[in-house]
């Protein structure tokens, strides 16, 4: 069997998409209100991870970056079957956008170190830009494959993955170290095992780094080190829509609707 080393899955703790609301002082995310739930995406990418971990062996660790209550949340990820999990939590975090994102998790991911896959979501339900894998890839320097649907083989040196495209698929070979970010919707990902977070509830030991862990200075992250800002936002409201009733016969009903919609 090929032995894959750590395969690194990134997750994002989001609120519910209907019960996002944003905060027009800070213009970030008020998450106060709001239920939060692992990123759909994320728990793709972790299916997508243990189902390689399976073939091909390797260590699944989760890693994080967010408020301390994230524990919780990524306490399922380990009990869906994750072998270890990073939180980087630290409040000068707070206010960063993609870019400083995807430099914190390649940071940790330097860190943890020892890895032949770096696996995400294609996106999350918050932010939507889709950035922070490639993000991620830059910084260490290692090849990027966007909306896997799915890993074709895999060699300690390479691995084969499916990619959606417009109109159809392609097929993609790249080295190892790479990352990989996944389709929402591509697997059916594995409920909790009930022991198992039992367990992770009472025993499990999260590690927990704060920017200094990973050398990093307040300047580098957050809004001071944020390269994109919220400048504005707006409450889109549907628009009232005016019904019209048509009476008379078909042939009736025909003409004046032609003439309402300016046909000839």
């Amino acid at each position: 069997m090929v032995a894959l080393k750590n395969i690194i899955v990134t997750m994002k703790v989001t609120p519910k998409p209907e019960e996002i609301r944003f905060d027009p002082i800070t213009k970030t995310v008020d998450r106060s209100k709001a239920t939060n739930e692992i990123n759909p995406a994320d728990k793709n990418a972790l299916e997508l991870a243990l189902q390689l971990k399976e073939k091909y062996g390797g260590k699944v660790i989760i890693l994080s970056m967010g408020p301390p209550f994230w524990d919780q949340f990524i306490k399922m990820g380990i009990a869906m079957g994750a072998d270890d999990a990073v939180l980087v939590s630290d409040r000068a975090l707070g206010g960063s956008d993609a870019f400083v994102t995807s430099k914190v998790l390649a940071a940790a991911i330097k860190k943890i170190g020892d890895y032949s896959l770096v696996i995400t979501g294609e996106e999350s339900e918050d932010g939507s830009t889709g950035q922070v894998p490639p993000g991620i890839a830059e910084w260490l320097g290692i090849p990027a494959v966007t909306y896997v649907s799915q890993v074709v083989d895999a060699t300690e040196d390479s691995i084969i993955v499916r990619r959606t495209i417009k109109g159809g698929y392609e097929v993609v070979k790249v080295k190892l170290p790479a990352v990989l970010s996944v389709e929402l919707g591509v697997n059916t990902p594995r409920f909790p095992d009930f022991e198992r977070l039992q367990w992770a509830q009472s025993e499990f030991k999260l590690t927990i780094w704060g920017i200094k862990d990973l050398g990093l200075t307040e300047d580098e992250v957050g809004f001071k080190g944020s390269l994109t800002a919220v400048t504005e936002l707006r409450e889109l409201r549907p628009r009232e829509r005016l019904r019209q009733f048509i009476e008379g016969s078909p042939e009736e009903i025909a003409r004046e609707l032609i003439k309402r919609l300016g046909l000839k």
